[in-house]
């Protein structure tokens, strides 16, 4: 007896018959059969359009992402237009259902500054004497951690749960950032920086700010970065991380465990680590494609990905496709534009034309090649780790970086599941083992 002969009974005793699924009409991923997701919620929060249903059958159109009824693409224009960081007030915006006004704005961004710097003993205790490997567990730890800090942490009222989410999104990119350079420093055996969050700074400029040894950083840096975290701050109710938002909160239990679970989601790969593959898939097309301007040498190596021969041998061009998106990723649209600025300052102009010219070949390739119909386009991932790269973001912070954006997300659904006192959240299960009789201990045989 040895733990690989335990792991064959689990392989052994828990394979379901996949006809099974069909018989019973089973909502897997709670999706029906054309992979639109099941109505299990209303909500003000934020929306995710991209077809409309006429005679029972969708008619896709391009992608739009608003919200509390705003798009991301006037948010994020107007922040550009007037020079300013725009995440605070998507954050207002997404709490409290309304555009701020310049008194609501500031006093809001002086909430969140006052909330940016962590207790010494606190920091000590929890980060820099048991460092993580991984900064999203060391978060998900830090935050459970916080409970211990609040005089009130088990109060569920809109008030005192505003207080909590306050504290945990302007606390959010201290976290990050302290778990990085204490991982630094204790497992790569590196020099530990710690520099203090200023109070004045947007949230992009004190990440890059605490980040970096120098605390340098360009305008169109922290631009890019803020426009970064306003598209990834929320994306509906359904959402792997934001529907486990909900479904914890059903439950009445505390912010903390709430949000450290919505971390725990977020790290999966199918979920918020997309960006890392996409970075790594490019790495090795720039290692394999000699010449970045022939575009039969990159549709030659791409259709060596998609026949499995290349790459990962999976068969996939990551950041091209969407659970929801077909003809367009209004996310994706706001990087590109904006990223393309970034690269000229940066002399990487020719990797943002590789993206490019893989973003207008790889669906039509993928189509062809999976005998499919269905519309393909770039999702937000297509661009953000190249982004994130430009940024000189370390790719261990690109799940912690969709984090710092997506509380904001989880917060305000928290509350709206809180103000709207649903029900549990308890779908069914049904069973479809054997009934069998029991056996004595000295009659078994296996």
């Amino acid at each position: 007896m040895n733990i690989d002969t335990l792991s064959a009974y689990i392989q052994q005793s828990n394979q379901l018959d996949r006809e099974l699924f069909s018989k019973y009409d089973v909502k897997r991923g709670l999706r029906d059969s054309n992979g639109q997701g099941v109505l299990v919620g209303l909500t003000h929060v934020g929306d995710v359009h991209s077809y409309t249903v006429k005679d029972n059958k969708p008619f896709y159109e391009p992608g739009k992402l608003t919200y509390r009824g705003i798009s991301i693409q006037d948010l994020t224009r107007n922040c550009v237009k007037e020079k300013r960081f725009g995440f605070e007030e998507t954050s207002f915006l997404l709490l409290f259902g309304h555009l701020p006004n310049a008194e609501e704005l500031n006093y809001y961004e002086n909430l969140l500054g006052q909330n940016r710097m962590l207790d010494a003993k606190f920091m000590k205790a929890n980060i820099l004497d048991h460092p993580s490997k991984n900064v999203i567990n060391a978060m998900a730890t830090s935050v459970l951690s916080l409970y211990t800090l609040d005089d009130n942490p088990e109060c569920n009222s809109i008030e005192n749960v505003l207080r909590q989410s306050i504290l945990l999104i302007g606390t959010f990119p201290t976290l990050m950032v302290y778990a990085y350079q204490a991982c630094l420093h204790y497992h790569r055996h590196e020099s530990l920086v710690i520099h203090k969050p200023r109070p004045d700074l947007s949230t992009a400029e004190n990440i890059l700010y605490m980040l970096r040894p120098d605390q340098a950083y360009t305008p169109l840096e922290a631009r890019l970065l803020d426009l970064s975290l306003i598209i990834h701050a929320e994306h509906g109710g359904g959402n792997n991380s934001t529907f486990a938002t909900h479904l914890i909160t059903s439950a009445t239990t505390d912010t903390y465990s709430v949000i450290a679970a919505a971390l725990g989601s977020l790290k999966g790969t199918r979920h918020g680590g997309a960006s890392l593959k996409v970075l790594e898939m490019f790495n090795d097309i720039k290692e394999n494609v000699q010449n970045w301007d022939d575009e039969l040498e990159i549709r030659d190596y791409l259709m060596k990905i998609i026949n499995k021969e290349a790459f990962d041998k999976s068969g996939l061009i990551y950041g091209i496709g969407h659970a929801i998106y077909t003809i367009s990723d209004p996310r994706a649209e706001v990087l590109k534009r904006y990223a393309h600025e970034l690269a000229l300052e940066k002399g990487l102009e020719k990797e943002f034309m590789l993206h490019d010219k893989i973003e207008k070949m790889a669906p039509g390739l993928l189509s062809r090649n999976k005998h499919t119909h269905k519309q393909m386009c770039a999702n937000v991932d297509f661009y953000s780790g190249f982004v994130y790269a430009m940024l000189n973001i370390p790719e261990e912070l690109f799940i912690p970086l969709f984090a710092v954006a997506r509380i904001v997300g989880w917060s305000a659904h928290r509350m709206e599941e809180i103000v709207n006192e649903g029900k549990i959240i308890r779908p069914a299960y049904k069973n479809v083992g054997d009934t069998l009789e029991y056996v004595a201990l000295s009659d078994r045989n296996l």
